[in-house]
């Protein structure tokens, strides 16, 4: 034994830190194991010498670090790596049952020679999961060499393993083992039919060690980050017991490089859903807190597109760390330009909720007698083009740029220009406004605001320093722009007004606005062009995600097939698509139910989240029902309560707060952002989703045909995605055109499903998509 090998020496509060994959050996093995390592985690920070911790030695992990296993309770053990004499210890793998110690001291442990991060491989299950090849088997990985593999970042330890590797599900299965992260990224890149080339630009690089890898050198592969959590902090810990919900804590190497890089000015993250766009920017909100000189103001905003958004990264940038939450402004884009006019004193009046105003443009266009033109056009027209323009005039409107909305004839303007005019005046004399009319108002005043601390900025260039404070009255709040950094999360719904508001909030620099979106998630807004607005995020200021962590294999494959065909912007002049894009997770795929008529169909929903309940021991609360519109929430509500006596609550514009056991029922514009074991994606059917209404511009207005067809196809494939481990997708009548050809054929009966002599569904079905 190497001097100094046995029980870490020593006394007094450890260094510990736990390995990513440990948090899903614990993950795996349920609530009671999370809490158990957690305690395990808090005793050894505490006094790593305490007896009670039964901490012995197993072996030696080169020169400088050792391997312990410890027990956390009566059914659980884990292996620790002890570096610096004791004084730093990092979990690397959690086993339970009466063979734990024999588990964990057959597990080969590793330092990856191009991320340099420890690394460990369970050797029993992957062998117990690949068998001798066929005669005329040809392994998966055939083309590619063991060296190409190692230089990819693939752990050398499984490539024997992987030479029997010969099918698709041999290689899910292989997956399912809590594999490394990197080898995992690579392999299913590589399984897609990615170039080498092109994985080792967009995977290994972005895992690659800042430094020449030592792989003897284990105290230094300890502290990098690919080995650890991105916090020790107690109070993230605690919530790791409760919960260990990873997915919060953890960033992706690729992610840690975006959160944390200084750029010379803007930025953007895009990527599809599930692949922690939010998650990056709020550690992005912490890299900057964190080199905030000590101050008690709050000159980070974090900002997002409605209240029930910002509410949720409040409580996720709680878990991060509460201290944050003294230094960052945290509120919808709304509220925000809301406090901005009210600070004013500008007396605009009470802003209409959507439903209201959508009801005075009908009104508008009955009293002008201009009905040819509909409600949410109109909306669309003055929010995204007049607005966004700031058009003052007719004639100023009448020759403006309408990109990327339906064409109209110059009479055509004239009309809704009349129509816009009439709405404004009528929102005057109710002394009413809208939440568009109050963000392009705010946009004004902020850059009136930026103009005066330019100004006078300029002026204590010019005269040598002087003081200024006293310059003009109310000085004070016009020296400095309003925040020094802004993080926008769910870029791509944000409005012309929005941007310029934000812009004129912060001045130009380094780290000035971070953004993250996805285009192909757009269901509110219209497309903007950031560069118009003095937002540059073009070239390496643009970086892009395309690993899903939440959704499987099977549900993604679907829900990008809605979206097959579509072009989106990358919320500047450029396009965005999904290549790339891909599950590390596997699972069930998604089931298809028919009904004959709409009872039937809420019928069938409601037993199906009663079965998953009740069979399968669901939450309630880990369920959700998507519904094109309010009224379908609320026909779906009331047969759930006066027939099957489910708890549910309806999704509003505030949330619904997590410890409510009910099932969730919303539109699918309320499922943004949220997530959900199991989704229920209803009333898919003919006429109802996309809407018969767009029908009338086929003929009439393909550029709005175009557009509102894409609208809905996104609003769907958003719905889609809250869904984590099952997608349940029904209709009733005919299906969608959105879903697989043969779906009426191939899909299951609801009228089956409610037949008194036949059991329930189990949780398999239809694969037709």
């Amino acid at each position: 034994m190497r001097h100094g090998a046995g029980r870490p020496a020593g006394r007094g509060r450890t260094r510990v830190q736990v390995n990513r994959q440990a948090h899903a050996d614990a993950e795996r093995r349920g609530p009671a194991v999370a809490e158990a390592v957690t305690d395990l985690v808090q005793r050894l920070r505490a006094d790593r010498n305490n007896r009670a911790l039964r901490l012995s030695f197993l072996r030696e992990a080169g020169d400088n670090g050792d391997l312990h296993v410890a027990r956390a309770d009566s059914h659980c053990m884990v292996l620790l790596l002890s570096t610096d004499g004791g004084d730093e210890m990092r979990v690397l793998a959690v086993r339970d049952g009466a063979r734990a110690r024999d588990e964990l001291a057959r597990l080969t442990v590793e330092i990856n020679p191009v991320s340099g991060g420890v690394e460990v491989v369970d050797q029993s299950e992957v062998s117990a999961n690949v068998v001798a090849l066929t005669e005329r088997a040809t392994p998966l990985f055939a083309r590619y060499g063991h060296r190409t593999l190692v230089d990819l970042g693939v752990v050398p330890s499984l490539l024997s393993a992987l030479d029997k590797v010969t099918t698709d599900e041999q290689l899910d299965e292989l997956l399912t083992h809590n594999l490394p992260e990197l080898t995992r990224d690579v392999l299913l890149a590589l399984r897609d039919r990615m170039d080498p080339e092109d994985v080792r630009r967009h995977i290994t690089d972005q895992w690659r060690a800042d430094e020449e890898v030592n792989t003897d050198d284990w105290a230094r592969a300890a502290k990098r980050a690919v080995s650890q959590a991105e916090t020790d902090d107690d109070a993230v810990l605690d919530a790791l017991g409760r919960s260990f919900d990873a997915w919060r804590l953890f960033l992706h190497p690729e992610q840690h490089r975006i959160a944390s890089t200084n750029f010379k000015g803007s930025a953007k993250v895009t990527g599809g859903p599930g692949t922690g766009k939010t998650v990056v920017a709020l550690h992005r909100v912490r890299h900057l807190v964190d080199r905030l000189p000590p101050g008690h103001t709050r000159p980070v905003l974090l900002t997002t597109y409605n209240t029930n958004l910002a509410l949720d990264l409040k409580e996720r940038l709680r878990q991060l760390g509460e201290d944050l939450l003294r230094r960052v402004d945290i509120k919808s884009v709304d509220a925000l330009a809301r406090e901005v006019v009210q600070e004013s004193s500008l007396n605009v009046g009470l802003p209409l909720d959507d439903d209201a105003a959508m009801d005075l443009w009908h009104t508008v266009r009955t009293e002008t007698d201009l009905l040819q033109y509909e409600a949410d056009f109109l909306d669309a027209e003055f929010k995204h083009v007049i607005l966004a323009h700031r058009c003052g005039s007719w004639d100023f409107y009448r020759r403006v740029t309408r990109a990327g909305r339906p064409r109209i004839s110059t009479g055509q303007r004239h009309d809704v220009w009349q129509l816009v005019q009439a709405y404004r005046a009528q929102l005057d004399a109710e002394r009413r406004t809208t939440y568009a009319l109050i963000a392009d108002q705010a946009a004004g005043l902020e850059q009136h605001r930026m103009a005066r601390v330019e100004e006078q900025a300029r002026y204590k260039d010019e005269h040598g320093g002087l003081d200024l404070v006293h310059r003009e009255a109310g000085s004070g709040m016009w020296l400095k722009p309003r925040y020094q950094h802004i993080v926008v999360d769910e870029a791509q719904d944000l409005s012309a007004s929005h941007w310029r508001m934000l812009r004129a909030m912060v001045r130009k620099g380094p780290n000035d606005i971070f953004l993250a979106g996805d285009a192909h998630q757009r269901i509110y807004g219209s497309r903007v062009v950031l560069s118009h607005h003095g937002i540059e995020i073009r070239g390496r200021a643009s970086r892009r995600l395309t690993l899903n962590y939440r959704t499987t294999r099977q549900i993604l494959g679907s829900a990008n097939r809605l979206i097959e065909g579509e072009s989106f912007d990358d919320l500047d002049t450029g396009s965005d698509t999904l290549d790339g894009y891909r599950s590390v997770l596997t699972g069930l795929a998604p089931q298809f139910w028919r009904a004959p008529d709409r009872r039937t169909e809420m019928r069938a929903v409601a037993t199906l989240i009663r079965e998953r309940h009740d069979t399968y021991g669901t939450l309630y609360s880990a369920m959700a029902v998507a519904v094109p519109d309010g009224a379908s929430a609320q026909e779906f509500a009331n047969v759930f309560v006066s027939e099957f006596r489910l708890p549910v609550v309806e999704l509003g514009k505030d949330g619904v707060r997590s410890d409510i056991d009910a099932v969730r029922i919303g539109t699918m514009y309320r499922f943004k952002g949220l997530e959900f074991q199991r989704v229920f994606l209803t009333s898919v059917g003919e006429g109802q989703v996309p809407h018969q209404r767009i029908e009338q511009y086929k003929l009439a207005n393909a550029d709005r045909y175009r557009q509102e067809e894409q609208r809905a196809r996104s609003l769907v494939f958003v719905a889609a995605t809250r869904a984590r481990d099952e997608l349940i997708v029904t209709w009733s009548g005919k299906a969608s055109r959105f879903l697989p050809p043969n779906a009426d054929e191939t899909a299951y009966r609801s009228t089956d499903l409610l037949r008194p002599d036949e059991p329930p569904s189990g949780s398999s079905g239809s694969t037709a998509a």
